[in-house]
């Protein structure tokens, strides 16, 4: 039997653009030490050094700029980037500092019931650590103190529950 006109293939990606309900754009994620951001792209030549010497891959172009990827990899705080930043757009500083930290969101396994703890075995700091809950499953928690930001928990979480965001700290 045929669906009534206009009922059959409603579509809720199509009424989110037709009420131009669209999602915002994060803003980009520098690498360690980088300036505010008006600073960062002023100063930022887009030259590739940054890039070209990250040992974990993670610095990428992203609109002209360099960002940080990690569903590439994780931050290692080496500094390697800082170092080879001529133009200053990161600060250089005997303390290299990520400006983020994690966050764990709603869609996680454990909050919704499912045993894992993928994301506490990869962070090295041990920040996420994981607390006992009625219902026996136990949920993750982020130590705010011990998170260095370095993004290690972003990539091998299965749901993508970890987002990395920044902090009011400043690091230049």
């Amino acid at each position: 039997m045929p669906s009534p006109v206009g009922v059959a293939c409603v579509q809720p990606e199509r009424r989110r653009f037709l009420r131009a309900e669209f999602p915002r754009r994060a803003p980009p994620t520098r690498p360690p030490n980088a300036l505010p951001e008006d600073r960062f792209a002023a100063l930022c030549n887009a030259c590739g050094d940054c890039v070209r010497i990250c040992p974990t891959g993670i610095v990428a172009f992203r609109d002209g700029l360099v960002e940080l990827d990690f569903s590439r990899g994780e931050c290692t705080l080496c500094g390697d980037c800082v170092r080879a930043c001529e133009p200053g757009a990161l600060a250089q500083s005997t303390a290299v500092k990520s400006a983020l930290r994690a966050r764990i969101t709603e869609s996680c396994l454990a909050i919704r019931g499912v045993e894992c703890r993928i994301c506490g075995d990869q962070c090295e700091p041990r920040a996420i650590v994981f607390r006992p809950s009625r219902g026996g499953v136990r949920l993750p928690q982020i130590d705010a103190g011990s998170c260095n930001g370095c993004g290690a928990c972003f990539a091998p979480c299965p749901t993508t529950a970890i987002q990395l965001q920044p902090t009011t700290e400043s690091c230049a």
